[in-house]
């Protein structure tokens, strides 16, 4: 997203649209971006740099790292900032910051119950019943006893 410097009042100026998410360069297993970067932003000049602060939002499709289904979740960047010096410029890019914020808010562990609404398949698949009793503490050891060092 570039802005002109030279179009921006003395009181700043508020942007608002979407970017298409290509910025991203997000299409892999884990995630994809389903849908544009939605911005609101707040822009103004101050000190020879140009400041931004607002919201980002991009809907994406994750693969749970537990059960491998994809399901949708929607990343919210809600306090979005950046400085950028001018160094002369009339046009800044905002796109790197932009693509920067949105890659950290990505979960690095994406799971398919993160909102509640859902229970993950395999979330309890490991869990013993209550039909199954519990091992012996003693039994973990029974291995390790039985080596010769």
């Amino acid at each position: 997203m570039k802005v002109h410097v030279l179009q921006i009042p003395e009181d700043g100026l508020h942007l608002e649209g979407d970017e298409p998410s290509e910025i991203l360069e997000l299409d892999s297993a884990r995630a994809r971006a389903t849908g544009p970067i939605e911005y609101s932003l707040d822009v103004g000049v101050s000190d020879g740099g140009l400041f931004a602060t607002g919201t980002l939002v991009v809907p994406i499709e994750c693969e749970c790292v537990r059960c491998l289904e994809k399901f949708a979740r929607t990343l919210n960047v809600d306090d979005f900032a950046c400085q950028v010096e001018l160094e002369g410029r009339e046009m800044v890019d905002l796109t790197e910051h932009m693509r920067e914020d949105i890659l950290l808010t990505l979960p690095a562990h994406p799971h398919c119950d993160w909102d509640g609404e859902k229970v993950c398949k395999a979330q309890f698949r490991d869990a013993p019943s209550e039909a199954e009793p519990l091992d012996d503490p003693r039994d973990v050891w029974k291995g390790l006893d039985q080596l010769k060092l």
